[in-house]
């Protein structure tokens, strides 16, 4: 892999390795100076980069062991992998991503969320991770989870899990602006998930996944008169059905469908949280850029996440509100916007995607940053897993 998906990140790395079991990890390990996983390369961000060893685990041997109400799985798996051995098994997920391609391990350690209340991050029980010497521990602080990958290599995580459920999904277009923000709250809290796509010039079209069983809510708008793709324009033969036709959890979750290329493939992304009791506000403040927004923007979500404990999660102690932002394919003039939008609305910003906050202003929106550094000092002292993203915004490594 010579870049992300994108194409927007080359990566550096002097060599690019697969290994296929424990042994070979901790041989690569021991003998590189420096080290970073990448998982399916669907980050925007550096944050997978490194001068040194850039390692996938896709090869790794396959792991998924059930436990009850949790389930010990392989981090290079992914989420299209995992959903229908758990499906077989009785069992779901509580959330899955838009796109489920990326891997497990990539999605938690970027607080990935998608579809439902809470990021992938929110269900890990524990991660296993090797460390820079060969070493292997068990993490389970509320640190470990969201780590982009700053405290070795993961190579199994423990999730929780729930029994296996049926949801619908309806588009519901012509929704207006003004009625998006009188009923936020209502509207985000009137199915299992909710996603509005806004194009800034006055409407919204509503993404409505319902699962069967709840209540049903009476959403504004008028059903869509077939399916769907959330970027006008492109064939939405590519996204889970809609319609208000039922089926399992893993087919309607995502947006996109696993064999086709999701989303429109040519685009950069940024995504934005901010609290829940700031949304409107945010919202209001984006609105007022959109002569400048629009040109760049293929699509706009808005989705809301609950708060959680994980330390470096941009949902962490705080409900919250995620302004997704699927752009063009101009990196130059979308660098020189997103410190505007970052000014106006002081977000919390998704690591894998593209932002400019600086790092000082960044350390100063989590409570538990200096206790994160701490952590990836404790278990990578020497900076084996460190690269230019992390030391830019975690700081060097404790003896480097």
């Amino acid at each position: 892999m010579k870049t992300n998906w994108a194409g927007n990140v080359t990566f550096s790395a002097a060599q690019a390795v697969t290994p296929t079991t424990a042994d070979d990890l901790r041989a690569i390990l021991r003998g590189s100076p420096a080290v970073h996983v990448v998982g399916s390369g669907h980050s925007f961000s550096p944050i997978a980069d490194t001068t040194g060893t850039l390692l996938s685990l896709a090869q790794m041997p396959e792991v998924f062991e059930v436990d009850g109400r949790t389930v010990r799985v392989g981090a290079g798996m992914t989420l299209a992998a995992l959903a229908p051995l758990l499906h077989d098994a009785g069992l779901a997920l509580h959330t899955l991503p838009s796109l489920p391609h990326i891997t497990i391990a990539g999605a938690i350690a970027t607080a990935t969320h998608g579809s439902g209340a809470r990021s992938l991050a929110g269900a890990v029980r524990s991660v296993e991770v090797m460390r820079g010497d060969g070493s292997v521990v068990e993490l389970t602080s509320a640190g470990a989870a969201v780590s982009m990958g700053a405290l070795g290599v993961v190579t199994s995580v423990t999730l929780d899990v729930v029994p296996s459920f049926d949801v619908a999904q309806t588009v519901y277009e012509d929704v207006a602006w003004t009625t998006l923000l009188v009923q936020l709250e209502q509207i985000f809290e009137g199915a299992y998930s909710v996603s509005a796509f806004v194009d800034w010039q006055g409407g919204a079209t509503l993404w409505v996944k319902h699962r069967l069983g709840d209540e049903p809510f009476a959403f504004p708008g008028r059903a869509a008169d077939g399916p769907r793709h959330p970027v006008t324009g492109q064939p939405p033969s590519r996204c889970t059905e809609q319609g208000g036709v039922p089926g399992p959890w893993h087919e309607r979750l995502p947006h996109f469908k696993a064999e086709f290329t999701p989303s429109v493939g040519q685009e950069l992304q940024t995504e934005y949280f901010v609290p829940r009791t700031r949304a409107v506000t945010a919202l209001r403040a984006l609105a007022e850029m959109s002569t400048v927004i629009s040109p760049l923007v293929q699509a706009c979500e808005i989705r809301t996440i609950s708060a959680e404990p994980q330390w470096l999660s941009p949902a962490v102690d705080r409900d919250s509100l995620a302004i997704h932002f699927t752009w063009v394919p101009n990196t130059p003039a979308v660098l020189a916007l997103l410190p505007r939008l970052e000014e106006a609305i002081a977000p919390r910003p998704h690591w894998g995607k593209l932002f400019t906050v600086p790092p000082t202003l960044l350390a100063a929106r989590y409570p538990q940053w200096d206790a994160f550094r701490a952590l990836a000092n404790e278990h990578d002292p020497k900076g084996v897993f460190r690269n230019d993203f992390l030391t830019r915004y975690i700081g060097p490594a404790a003896t480097t």
